[in-house]
């Protein structure tokens, strides 16, 4: 186990992060602190399975977070959105293409003296000679998963897991009884 962590902590941190990966990309701005463009090649995996050795088929098949293994310098790059306004949606954009070598164009979040280290907004995937696919269908796959959340506003306010969540756990995640006392001494 150590062993793992001390390789990911080996491929995070490596010296050959500070590679510029910015030429070619056509990544679109998010006026983000310390976003740089960046398009690389770099095999989809499964973070978890890197980390522990275990290895469920496909990734985990949606029920893990995935990462992208650099190819030009073996580091570890973790997606945390695709090009939609929330932060949500890299896993679901990258799990076809598991255990593949992509390339992939976005925004990397590098900065030392906040601890970022590559962090990365993927925009576009392309797998081998197919064309480049916008990273931005996570709203509709999440719709077709749950239909019986249709209706207007935000889709975390209309989510059956955050419902769940919710009920169980109160807004506060303090439990009910938290929250009952929170907005009596409140409103």
């Amino acid at each position: 186990m150590m062993h793992r962590f001390a390789f990911l902590l080996a491929l995070i941190a490596s010296p050959l992060a500070a590679q510029d990966f910015s030429a070619d990309s056509e990544a679109k701005s998010w006026n983000l602190y310390a976003e740089v463009p960046a398009r690389f090649e770099a095999k989809v995996v499964d973070v978890l399975c890197e980390l522990t050795g275990d290895c469920p088929a496909e990734c985990g098949a949606g029920t893990r977070q995935l990462g992208l293994i650099r190819s030009a310098d073996d580091v570890m790059v973790l997606p945390m959105k695709n090009s939609q306004p929330a932060f949500t949606g890299a896993a679901e954009e990258l799990a076809p293409f598991c255990n593949q070598v992509i390339e992939v164009d976005g925004l990397m979040i590098e900065d030392e003296e906040i601890g970022a280290s590559n962090i990365y907004l993927v925009q576009r995937i392309k797998a081998g000679d197919a064309d480049w696919i916008k990273a931005n269908t996570w709203t509709k796959k999440w719709a077709q998963k749950y239909p019986e959340a249709k209706g207007k506003g935000p889709w975390f306010r209309r989510d059956p897991r955050v419902k769940d969540v919710i009920a169980s756990e109160g807004y506060l995640g303090l439990g009910l009884e938290a929250d009952v006392t929170y907005a009596e001494e409140n409103f």
